[in-house]
């Protein structure tokens, strides 16, 4: 039993010298004053683990996480295609916070994150078939949509529109669940800086997060987001940015749903 809670997510934390959370996750010590790092091993040792993968006390992972969300703080989590940046999207003062940390242009929309296809009901106006939502969702896929009143009106107000992710990745949407409500979610990442696929490489960002959440290096490390189309016109799909799945996402939308592509110019 000893080895195996070894396996497990473990946190000592205690006062160190002028107040300094010091912890300690698995066998390595960091110093973050007010952050928390939680280790998660991989599943098969690469891309974002399994939320039954039983090498993990998965359940305080979330609880610790899903804590400081409520608490209206930024974590980091791994996705299925980078790490992001994420906090509660109906809480204004977490997202400018999220804002401040990356440096972003206030100016460029944040996306949403929920855990169940009917969860995207309640925050946005959909006018394509259910069908069509469920063949690409879960996955490394940006649905854009008009948002509904219920979303938080601070959230992007110079648009009518927001993005919404499910992940294809068990621990973020069991995250928003916990939660009740959607994440905001972003790159993990200084703004105009490479995308992460590994917890180290924004480590200059962690003493402004609540907790960071590290699952190992995410899939390819192909650094590509999610793919960006934009269904909020009926019948018609524009591609914003092309990134993971891109060709499938392409096929599902024309060739399984028959919707055309919206000319850009």
């Amino acid at each position: 039993m000893k080895a195996f809670r070894e396996l497990a997510v473990q946190i000592i934390q205690f006062r160190g010298a002028h107040g300094a959370a010091v912890c300690r996750v698995g066998s390595e010590m960091c110093e973050r004053s007010k952050t928390t790092v939680l280790r998660l091993p991989p599943a098969g040792g690469d891309g974002p683990f399994s939320a039954q993968d039983p090498r993990t006390d998965v359940a305080a992972v979330l609880s610790r996480t899903a804590a400081a969300l409520r608490d209206g703080r930024v974590v980091a989590v791994p996705t299925d295609t980078i790490y992001g940046l994420a906090c509660l999207a109906q809480n204004s003062a977490a997202v400018r916070r999220i804002y401040d940390i990356k440096g972003r242009n206030e100016h460029k929309p944040l996306a949403i994150c929920v855990g169940e296809i009917h969860d995207i009901y309640k925050y946005c106006q959909v006018k394509v078939k259910e069908d069509l939502l469920r063949d690409l969702l879960p996955g490394p896929v940006t649905l854009v949509l008009e948002r509904s009143p219920t979303l938080n009106r601070e959230l992007n107000p110079f648009t009518p529109l927001v993005g919404v992710r499910i992940p294809d990745c068990a621990f973020v949407r069991r995250l928003c669940q916990m939660c009740g409500e959607p994440l905001a979610l972003t790159s993990a990442n200084v703004s105009a800086q490479s995308s992460t696929v590994a917890a180290h490489e924004f480590e200059d960002l962690w003493p402004e997060l609540a907790v960071v959440v590290d699952a190992g290096p995410i899939g390819d490390r192909s650094r590509l987001g999610s793919t960006v189309v934009d269904l909020s016109a009926p019948g018609k799909y524009r591609i914003i940015r092309a990134g993971r799945a891109f060709s499938s996402t392409v096929d599902v939308l024309e060739g399984k749903h028959g919707l055309a592509a919206e000319d850009s110019g």
